[in-house]
């Protein structure tokens, strides 16, 4: 991971609304809900910095409670993946997920293509109902951007050099802790759990 510099609040969220528009007309459209989250994450954690990472900080990042959307299967439990893992599981289901989750399997297919987009992130969980049953509570953490990343290392993006575009809540810059390079990918174990996915907003998402 590279710091780039430390980056105020209204920073992170001017680059949010340029690259998600709350008025997007689709029924997939929950960026008013991803706002929260990072509006969550300023309030209880704080200190922004804009950072870029590469496929070993990518595949590191824990997500949280994700139910694909109204599908039939769940993609990640409650007690959390991360995205290596979750890849991992899309891979090993071959077809069978974007055929029971067709609304979460459309986003991941779209990001095959679309042009790379800026991720938020935390050094921890923000509060809310999908964080709370987080094993890993000490790595960097989904705030938006669950599509994307998925998508990105399913489908061979990740390439040597590519570096993403991230802020991060209690990054760095404000002297989290966190060092500046990859991160150990968390080991987090799969549950169960239900309920209806506000993390990713849009078919871009």
């Amino acid at each position: 991971m590279l710091t780039v510099a430390p980056v105020s609040f209204d920073e992170v969220l001017h680059r949010f609304h340029q690259e998600h528009p709350l008025d997007r007309e689709h029924e997939e459209n929950t960026n008013d809900e991803a706002e929260g989250h990072l509006h969550a994450a300023d309030r209880t954690i704080g200190g922004w910095s804009k950072v870029l990472l590469d496929r070993s900080d990518l595949g590191g990042i824990v997500l949280p409670w994700h139910l694909g959307e109204g599908g039939e299967r769940e993609l990640i439990p409650k007690t959390g993946l991360t995205v290596a893992r979750t890849v991992a599981l899309l891979r090993a289901s071959g077809t069978a997920y974007a055929r029971s989750n067709p609304v979460c399997g459309r986003k991941i297919a779209h990001q095959s293509t679309s042009a790379f987009a800026t991720i938020f992130l935390s050094v921890g969980p923000a509060p809310g109902i999908d964080y709370d049953g987080l094993e890993v509570r000490d790595r960097l953490t989904h705030l938006d951007g669950l599509h994307r990343m998925v998508s990105w290392e399913l489908h061979g993006r990740l390439t040597p050099g590519t570096r993403i575009q991230a802020y991060v809540a209690g990054g760095p810059a404000a002297g989290s802790g966190l060092a500046a390079g990859p991160l150990a990918a968390a080991d987090v174990r799969h549950g169960g759990g239900h309920h209806r996915d506000g993390l990713d907003v849009h078919a871009d998402g």
